[in-house]
This record gives C-alpha cells, sequence and structure tokens, in this order.
C-alpha cells in the first residue's frame, strides 16, 4: 500500500463517514431548514469522498472504484479521524463536532491547495469553497446555542468536553504525515495546528464556553486504528 494512496484514503475516509453521520439527522432535525441544511453539508461531503476515493483508486492501481473503495471494507479498514464516526448524539453535540472538524479541513485545504500533488490540490481548492459555508453553518449555531438559553448553554459545553480529546488525532503527526509534507503533498501538522487552535479560540470567544484542557496523548503508531464496527460493512 502506497504512502499517497494511505493518505487520499484518510481524506476521504474523514468526509465519508462524517457525511454518513449527517444524513442520519435527515427527517429527524429539529426544524425543516436544519434538516435541508444538514443534509446539504453531507453531500457535500460525499461529494469531496467520492472526488478523494475516486482517485486513491487510480493510485492503488487495483481497478477498484470509488463505491467499492467506500463500501466494501470491514471497519478495521477505515482510516477516518475517530471525531467524525462519533454518534450525533443531540443537535448540540452534532454541531460542536461538525465546528471541530470543519476547521480543521478548512486550514488543511487552504494549504493542501498548493500541494505538489496536481489532483490532490484541485480537490483541496475545489472544497475549500464548501468546507467555508460548512464553517460559517455551524459556527453560527454554535454562537446560538452558546448564547442562548441555560440547557442550550450546557449541552455544548458538556459535548466540548467530551469530544474535544478526539481533536489530537488530527495533528497527532506519524510517519505518513511527515512523509507526505516532506513531498510537499500535505502542509506540516504542526502549522495547521496553529491556525486551527487561532479559528476555533475566536469561534469560542465571548459564548463563555470553557476550552477543555488536553490531557490524552495520543501515540503515533495508535492513530486511525482504532475503529468501532460502526463503520464498517452491516
Amino acid at each position: 500500500m502506497s504512502d499517497l494512496f494511505r493518505y487520499v484514503l484518510r481524506l476521504g475516509d474523514l468526509s465519508l463517514v462524517l457525511g454518513q453521520r449527517l444524513g442520519e439527522w435527515v427527517g429527524h432535525s429539529p426544524a425543516l431548514e436544519e434538516d435541508l441544511g444538514l443534509a446539504n453539508i453531507a453531500l457535500d461531503l460525499i461529494g469531496q469522498a467520492r472526488l478523494l476515493l475516486s482517485y486513491a483508486g487510480e493510485v492503488e492501481g487495483r481497478g477498484r472504484g470509488e463505491d467499492e473503495i467506500a463500501f466494501l471494507r470491514e471497519h478495521g479498514e477505515y482510516l477516518n479521524a475517530i471525531l467524525a464516526e462519533q454518534p450525533n448524539g443531540d443537535f448540540g453535540q452534532t454541531i460542536v463536532r461538525q465546528v471541530l472538524i470543519d476547521a480543521f479541513q478548512l486550514e488543511l485545504y487552504q494549504r493542501m491547495a498548493a500541494s505538489t500533488d496536481e489532483r490532490l490540490a484541485a480537490i483541496a481548492a475545489k472544497s475549500v469553497k464548501e468546507i467555508q459555508y460548512h464553517l460559517r453553518y455551524s459556527s453560527g449555531w454554535l454562537v446560538r446555542l452558546g448564547d442562548g438559553t441555560e440547557e442550550s448553554h450546557a449541552r455544548v459545553q458538556n459535548s466540548l468536553q467530551a469530544l474535544w480529546p478526539y481533536t489530537v488525532e488530527f495533528f497527532a503527526e506519524d510517519e505518513l504525515d511527515r512523509a507526505m509534507a516532506d513531498r510537499g503533498v500535505a502542509p506540516p501538522l504542526a502549522e495547521v495546528q496553529a491556525a486551527w487552535a487561532v479559528r476555533i479560540d475566536a469561534i469560542l470567544a465571548g459564548l463563555q464556553l470553557v476550552e477543555p484542557v488536553l490531557e490524552v496523548y495520543l501515540p503515533s503508531d495508535e492513530k486511525h486504528l482504532r475503529h468501532r464496527e460502526r463503520v464498517g460493512r452491516a
């Protein structure tokens, strides 16, 4: 399995799994407008996953298309960040999860648009426009919930506390991350992390939401290897 194939698979799996998670809200959102909003974001993510997994299949060279790679794997073969597969919970928990991932993807893809891999650069440039909308939507709702009732504030604070530790995986650099950065395929994760932290701080500022302290250390050899069966085939 080539480094490029594994890296593109990581990117594609993140969008794929998060898109599927958001799709679970269709028909169950708190209002019709949010039903449509989350469905549109889910479709964007599935579209990104299609581009990335199709490219992964070409890199792999085994004749597998996007559908085979997306759906004919077992749960241990998915390489998405664990945060993406966490249960939706209530609407506030979904919003917190979305803000954390949207901010990460935006900082990553803005930089990846200058990738030495022309195909990835093109996918990233297209995706940035979509992710900017995703973050406007999710951060807007976080502000409304964080500044809302006592209950809505408490719910998103609890969700932030519960989901925050998973963000360490975004920036736990492993050999594959270093190899991609050395080749100019992907940006250095330290650079992405610094920009992500600034963006998240700006979103949380004024909401009286307490930013959790990361106390979880993720060894690099465990990255993307702790998936639940919920992301595998039924």
